[in-house]
C-alpha cells in the first residue's frame, strides 16, 4: 500500500492484530539517464522520420548526431592497414566510427570518433540538447529542460567516478611496474 502515514495508520489498525506488514519508505522510481534518454529520443526521431515509409533506424540517428557533434581523433592510416582499423576501432561501439577525409600517397586521413559512452557532461549535453532540438522540429515531446540538467548532473557524477577510478587503476599499474 502507498499512502501518508496517517493512512497506513488507519489502514493497519483496521486489520487482524496477528498479521504482519512490512513497511518501507516510498521512493519514486528511478528516472532515466542520459544514456537511456539519448536512445528514447534516436528512437522517437527514427519512428517519425520513418512515417513516410523510409526506413530509419534510432541507431543510423544516433551515429549521425555523434558525427554531427562527437569528438574524434584525426589520423593517418596506411591504406592496406585501413579497413583491419576500421573494423577494429568501429567494434568498440555504436558510436566508435571511422570517417575517411582524404587519401593520399597510400594513406588515408580519418576522423575516428568516440562513442558517447566516453563523453563527459558536457560532451553528453551537446548531443542530448542536438537530439532535443530535431525533436523538437519535429513536434515531438522532449522533456522539460529542468529535467534534462537532471539527468546530466547524474552523467557528470557517474563519469567522474569513472574517471577516478580510471585514474587509481593507472596509478597502481604504475607503482606495479
Amino acid at each position: 500500500m502507498i499512502g501518508t502515514s496517517n493512512k497506513i495508520i488507519t489502514y493497519l489498525l483496521e486489520q487482524a492484530k496477528d498479521k504482519q506488514f512490512e513497511i518501507k519508505e516510498y521512493r519514486q522510481k528511478r528516472s532515466l539517464d542520459s544514456n537511456a534518454y539519448c536512445w528514447v529520443l534516436c528512437d522517437k526521431i527514427a519512428k517519425e522520420l520513418s512515417k513516410d515509409g523510409t526506413i530509419i533506424t534510432k541507431e543510423k540517428i544516433y551515429q549521425d548526431a555523434i558525427l554531427q557533434i562527437g569528438t574524434f581523433e584525426p589520423m593517418i592510416v596506411e591504406e592496406k592497414a585501413f579497413e583491419n582499423f576500421k573494423r577494429i576501432w568501429q567494434k568498440q561501439g555504436l558510436g566508435f566510427l571511422v570517417q575517411e577525409v582524404s587519401r593520399k600517397d597510400k594513406c588515408v586521413k580519418v576522423h575516428c570518433y568516440y562513442g558517447s559512452s566516453t563523453y563527459n557532461s558536457k560532451e553528453m549535453s551537446l548531443l542530448i540538447n542536438l537530439l532535443v532540438e530535431l525533436a523538437k522540429s519535429l513536434n515531438i515531446e522532449t522533456k522539460s529542460d529542468a529535467e534534462i540538467e537532471s539527468l546530466l548532473k547524474e552523467w557528470d557524477k557517474k563519469w567522474n567516478q569513472f574517471y577516478k577510478a580510471k585514474k587509481k587503476a593507472i596509478s597502481v599499474n604504475k607503482l606495479m611496474d
